[in-house]
């Protein structure tokens, strides 16, 4: 587990699983794989197999023993609903996040159709946040999966936003986060396809997260959308 996480959204991350595969555009410059063989090279343990999909058991329990409430991005470096992993795997995640109920979790994937498949048997509860991510309008239909979950609060992530996403299906949907594509080889986002998100956030209502310009150079690029920045978010669900 890692605290004072640098993702702007989030307190911390929890990674029993780590390693991925790239399933749709949005994965082409992914930053977990470029940390992961990172951090293989530094020789951390848990990334001995590089981004080849690993699961770490003995880390299923660290929110157990985390007695400060946090907000937690649960696999930043992985996708807890990826085919490789086991679904008694994925099932004890929840248990564990039942009983550490004093943290708040945020889940994202890419693979929602195996979210939907397992939904029935998760054991969701309001301190678990679920959302999909969507890098551009051909992958909407994850929007459509999370609605039909059971999760309580849902959200989507438009990051790396790398086309226009047009009409969005926000009924049902508790918050919205966008970002641009950072790092080597990062993918130009327009400033009408954020605009247009937030469009349709306020008309439905739903908070809405500005993450970052992104680029090769993302701290100078910085994130201010209309001379602000917007770090709006669901209500807190523990409080």
């Amino acid at each position: 587990m890692s605290k004072n996480s640098s993702i702007e959204w989030t307190e911390s991350t929890w990674n029993p699983i780590t390693g991925c595969s790239k399933i749709s555009p949005g994965c082409k410059n992914c930053y977990a794989e470029r940390m992961a063989q990172r951090l293989k090279a530094m020789g951390q343990a848990n990334y001995r197999n590089g981004f080849k999909v690993t699961t770490h058991p003995h880390a299923n329990e660290l929110p157990l023993k985390w007695k400060k409430p946090q907000t937690i991005f649960v696999n930043s470096m992985s996708d807890i609903f990826h085919e490789s992993v086991q679904k008694a795997f994925i099932l004890n995640l929840f248990d564990v996040m039942n009983k550490a109920d004093w943290h708040l979790y945020q889940i994202l994937t890419k693979r929602s159709a195996r979210m939907l498949e397992l939904n029935s048997e998760i054991p969701w509860s309001k301190h678990i946040w679920m959302g999909v991510t969507i890098e551009n309008a051909d992958y909407k239909f994850r929007i459509d999966d999370l609605l039909k979950t059971k999760a309580n609060i849902k959200f989507l992530s438009f990051e790396p936003l790398i086309g226009n996403i047009g009409k969005i299906n926000l009924k049902g949907i508790d918050w919205v986060i966008v970002g641009g594509e950072s790092g080597p080889g990062a993918r130009p986002i327009k400033e009408e396809w954020v605009l247009e998100i937030k469009r349709q956030c306020i008309k439905y209502n739903v908070p809405f997260f500005f993450k970052q310009w992104g680029g090769v150079r993302k701290k100078k690029n910085g994130r201010t959308l209309l001379n602000k920045t917007w770090n709006e978010m669901p209500v807190n669900t523990l409080a």
